[in-house]
């Protein structure tokens, strides 16, 4: 079985080492590292594991924990390698075919962040609807979303920021972007977490950013 794995670890030579062997001893084989933030003093990385059939997930916890200043972020069964170049791919994709732009940025970007769904959305006076939503995105009911439009890509905090119940449940953690005219936004959600990082947030704006360059084009 295959899981992701998001570890916090000190930055600096060999931390990522010691984690990959303290796996290796708990019988994990690692498939993929990403690198997801850097900042002074700490990494924090996403690794692609694969355990023996039986073997519980905890034992990934344990044996990251192990090390000395590790922390394991969270644990997510995960459907193969990871990818660096998912973000060219679906603009080259978007470029090819804009008649689907919306369709084509809803259905791409949970795998590009490895969420659960996506969604694009837009607020009119008082009113908010999805303008496109990936297969796995969950039903709503019409509302509003009074926290559009949007200045900056944030993490979408339900206790802050209203947002339809499916979309929280499950233990979801919300991301939004600017996109397009507006106010239009690309949701993500990432049910079970780990929480969006700020380095994840400007990715987001960035492809954001770039489509919304594309479609004007």
């Amino acid at each position: 079985m295959s899981f992701l794995i998001r570890v916090v670890l000190p930055d600096k030579p060999g931390s990522l080492g010691a984690v990959a062997t303290a796996l290796g001893n708990a019988g994990a084989d690692i498939l993929g590292v990403t690198v997801v933030e850097r900042s002074p003093g700490h990494a924090v990385d996403d690794l692609a594991v694969e355990l023996p059939q039986g073997r519980p997930p905890d034992v990934l916890i344990t044996a990251a924990e192990s090390v000395p200043g590790v922390q394991v972020e969270s644990v997510r069964p995960h459907s193969g390698l990871l990818e660096t170049h998912r973000e060219l791919e679906l603009i080259e994709e978007i470029t090819g075919d804009p008649g689907h732009a919306l369709e084509l940025l809803a259905a791409g970007v949970p795998r590009i962040f490895r969420a659960g769904w996506a969604l694009v959305v837009v607020r009119e006076g008082a009113r908010s609807y999805r303008l496109a939503e990936s297969p796995a995105a969950p039903d709503t009911i019409a509302g509003d979303l009074p926290w559009l439009p949007l200045s900056k890509a944030i993490v979408v905090d339900p206790e802050v920021n209203w947002v339809p119940e499916p979309w929280s449940s499950l233990d979801t953690e919300l991301a939004a972007a600017p996109f397009g005219a507006a106010a239009q936004a690309l949701v993500v959600g990432r049910p079970g977490g780990p929480v969006f990082r700020p380095s994840e947030l400007a990715r987001l704006a960035h492809l954001a950013g770039i489509v919304t360059t594309v479609l004007a084009s």
